[in-house]
């Protein structure tokens, strides 16, 4: 006969400390470099996702708001809710797509490819500090990890 009462559930045996959570350590860190980064564009106006959106449209060109977001891996409605402001400073123009009219993509407008332009400047000075400040392989090797973890298909939201 097995004995139920001793036996220590995973969690038992995990300890406590919110320092040795994955989650937890990773948004800290997102926090982080965020802001570091949010200092180096205020003066373009734009805030690092907002950045990041310009940016990745700047690269793909007009992008439906499904693919935008997982471009980012971001959440669709998050992306939407990020995407308002820049829509109603004309930065980013929502139309018809070009290959299928029925679908609605994004694209950077004139306005929008500017501000992008400067912005990428005060970027440019915000990744020389970041690699200056924790090294230029460290920084490399922080990206590559990072996007393995990103694209680790065991680690995706079930759908």
């Amino acid at each position: 006969m097995k004995r139920r009462g001793n036996a220590k559930t995973a969690m038992q045996l995990l300890p406590a400390n919110p320092a040795g959570c994955n989650c937890l350590a990773l948004r800290q860190a997102a926090r982080h470099v965020t802001q570091f980064y949010d200092q180096f564009l205020a003066s373009s106006g734009l805030r690092a996702t907002q950045y990041s959106i310009l940016a990745r449209l700047d690269r793909k060109g007009p992008l439906t708001i499904n693919a935008l977001a997982a471009e980012l891996v971001m959440n669709r409605t998050t992306l939407g809710r990020n995407i308002l402001p820049l829509e109603r400073e004309g930065l980013v123009a929502v139309g018809p797509g070009q290959t299928d009219k029925r679908r609605k993509e994004l694209r950077l407008t004139p306005s929008g490819i500017a501000r992008f332009r400067t912005a990428f400047n005060r970027w440019r000075e915000a990744q020389a500090r970041f690699e200056e400040t924790f090294g230029a392989e460290r920084a490399r090797g922080l990206r590559d990890l990072l996007h393995d973890v990103a694209t680790e298909p065991a680690l995706a939201a079930e759908t």
